[in-house]
């Protein structure tokens, strides 16, 4: 059966971020996510050139964030940031493996500050401190994801998605508005 180039390269894609998922960034091989797609190695290669390009095409997340009202931002980003991890096993790969890989922590700046600092100078038209305010935000989402969705913490697993809100919310529009 042959495929066209952009469903070979989609394909690939599936079979990486499952690989990744399964084996992270250092155990995941060419050959490995190749006969997962049940294509030739080689084929990687042309697509994607290398192991780290393939990582980057794999963990490429648009974050989907919404139009958040200024005064309700902080509640509004815990929530839709939970619905995202509940909904997109790659981000917990992401995360997992960029603890321990440069190239995954790279990927997850990039992602990260290329969607939430905009989203911060939107809300807070304060372009000089918005790196600032965009990594103290992060640093809150990530440390929820570790502990609710990578370490499994009980009281996180458990706790619903409105009391965590109502948890982390304030502090998030904190790091947005004061």
């Amino acid at each position: 059966m042959r495929r066209s180039a952009t469903e070979t390269k989609a394909v690939i894609l599936v079979a990486a971020r499952e690989r990744f998922a399964a084996d992270g960034y250092d155990k995941a091989t060419i050959r490995a996510i190749a006969a997962d797609a049940q294509i030739d190695p080689a084929m990687v290669m042309r697509y994607f050139g290398n192991k780290e390009k393939l990582f980057a095409a794999a963990a490429e997340f648009d974050l989907e964030l919404p139009e958040l009202v200024p005064d309700q931002a902080g509640a509004g980003l815990v929530r839709h940031f939970l619905r995202i991890w509940e909904a997109n096993e790659g981000l917990q790969v992401l995360l997992r493996t960029g603890v321990t890989n440069e190239a995954a922590a790279e990927r997850m700046r990039t992602i990260l500050g290329g969607q939430v600092i905009p989203l911060v100078i939107r809300l807070t038209g304060d372009p000089e401190r918005a790196p600032l305010r965009a990594s103290l935000v992060a640093s809150q989402l990530l440390g929820l994801a570790l502990s609710r969705y990578i370490l499994k913490f009980p009281p996180m697993v458990s706790t619903s998605e409105e009391e965590l809100v109502g948890w982390l919310g304030p502090t998030i529009q904190r790091y947005l508005t004061d």
